[in-house]
């Protein structure tokens, strides 16, 4: 199943009526080419769009919509699996602590099988799946809703969907994208406290504010509704994969200050993290080689 598309918002950063000469022509210009983008996204049935830039070390954010106001900044998103990198990012800063290493295997609780084939499965693996597990643990989608498939998932049903598991790979010899491995890649980090683990972590030193997987009430008033093929759907709440991105919510103004983190990283408190997760780790063949998430 995958995750619907869901996009995000913004206010300008940059008010181009403040801009001097040259640098006004250049605004204009780069707002012309973002309206671009919105047309686009809007005649492709788009219920509402949001482009974020960052040129010239300024951030650019534009929204737009079928009907009422567009969307700006502060609106706030699902965020899918943009998610898995904050998870990698928090795999990256443990590894610079010295708290954990890239070559731990992954373990769980007793009650929690890790399935097995040729090696242990390592928390590089799951962290560039290669851990040869399959998308989802196989139990999840028999009793789902489908417009929220994690929310009845369990801590409990993951245990049995575990000893359920067989691996397709050997870990570490193949690529297949799994939110089942980013899921377990939190639970690794910090068992049952994932929501957490990664506001401590990540997005709080960040300053990502409106990034978090827990909608509080004053950016519920920002909201913007989910759709799929035209339609409002509900928002999605998962309380075990989390680690996959599954139920993060933010924001584009968010979205940009992290995007500058990662063009910029020797400007982040969490350099060498950063770094360490945009290393390659694994090389899939001459046109694909991966980081952390």
């Amino acid at each position: 199943m995958k995750r619907r598309s869901l996009l995000g918002s913004a206010t300008a950063g940059v008010g181009v009526s403040l801009l001097p000469g040259n640098a006004t022509a250049a605004a204009s210009d780069l707002a012309a080419r973002v309206r671009r983008h919105l047309d686009r996204a809007l005649a492709a049935d788009s219920p509402s769009v949001v482009c974020g830039v960052i040129h010239d070390g300024r951030g650019y954010v534009a929204g737009a919509s079928q009907d009422g106001p567009a969307p700006n900044g502060r609106t706030v998103f699902q965020l899918g699996s943009i998610g898995k990198t904050l998870t990698a990012t928090a795999l990256a800063r443990a590894v610079c602590s010295g708290t954990a290493r890239l070559d731990a295997p992954l373990v769980l609780p007793p009650a929690f099988r890790i399935p097995f084939k040729g090696r242990r499965i390592t928390l590089t693996d799951l962290a560039t799946h290669t851990s040869g597990l399959p998308s989802l643990p196989p139990n999840l989608l028999a009793e789902a809703d489908p417009y929220d498939p994690y929310a009845h998932y369990t801590l409990d049903d993951l245990a049995i969907g575990l000893a359920e598991t067989t691996l397709s790979t050997e870990p570490g010899s193949a690529y297949h994208y799994s939110n089942l491995a980013f899921g377990l890649l939190g639970q690794s980090l910090a068992f049952d406290d994932v929501d957490a683990m990664l506001r401590r972590a990540v997005t709080a030193p960040l300053r990502l504010r409106d990034t978090t997987t827990t909608l509080r009430a004053d950016m519920a008033s920002r909201k913007a509704t989910g759709h799929l093929t035209g339609d409002p759907v509900p928002d999605w709440h998962d309380h075990v994969l989390t680690g996959a991105g599954t139920s993060v919510y933010s924001t584009a103004d968010d979205m940009l200050r992290y995007l500058g983190v990662q063009l910029r990283p020797e400007r982040s408190p969490l350099r060498d993290a950063i770094e360490l997760a945009q290393r390659p780790h694994f090389t899939v063949d001459e046109n694909l080689r991966l980081g952390l998430g």
